[in-house]
């Protein structure tokens, strides 16, 4: 069992020490489903005001639902369409305020105000993306954005075996 010791309100300080952990449990582990379970557990556990975290998988050019932490979900998401369909096919992080002026959201929890998507590329290549939903509006920022881009570049090579 992992202990982690993750106790601050300084946004730079919470994603460094995110990233530690996120490091830790996944440094000596080859399976990716593991590894994304273990992720969306930890990021659910210490980023405050979230009511869904997890990943969408890059199979065949179509976003399938992966591991994470919330209520049940959209279990397939083509390319272009919502939030993760625009940053899989943008390989762009959406950082979005008010989902519901978003054209086209996908709409898997009515109670999501604003999300958090970031695309997780190996070598050229999309695995997939991290996706962060929560009930408040404008609730992520850029050092969300960036904090999240971070791990998701030290986790992404953990998920190509």
């Amino acid at each position: 069992m992992y202990a982690f010791d993750i106790e601050t309100t300084d946004k730079t300080e919470l994603y460094r020490d995110l990233a530690a952990a996120l490091d830790s449990l996944t440094a000596d582990e080859p399976d990716a489903i593991a590894n994304m379970a273990n992720v969306s557990a930890l990021i659910w556990q210490y980023l405050p005001d979230l009511n869904w975290a997890g990943f969408y998988r890059n199979v065949n050019d179509e976003l399938v639902l992966g591991p994470f932490q919330g209520k049940a979900a959209c279990i397939r998401i083509p390319f272009g369409k919502g939030v993760c369909g625009a940053a899989a096919t943008t390989r762009e992080t959406q950082l979005v305020e008010d989902v519901h002026a978003f054209p086209g959201h996908i709409a898997c929890d009515a109670a999501s105000r604003s999300e958090l998507v970031v695309p997780i590329v190996v070598q050229g290549e999309l695995i997939g993306v991290l996706d962060l939903d929560s009930p408040n509006p404008a609730r992520f920022d850029a050092g969300d954005a960036a904090g999240c881009e971070v791990l998701m570049r030290i986790l992404g090579p953990r998920l190509v075996g």
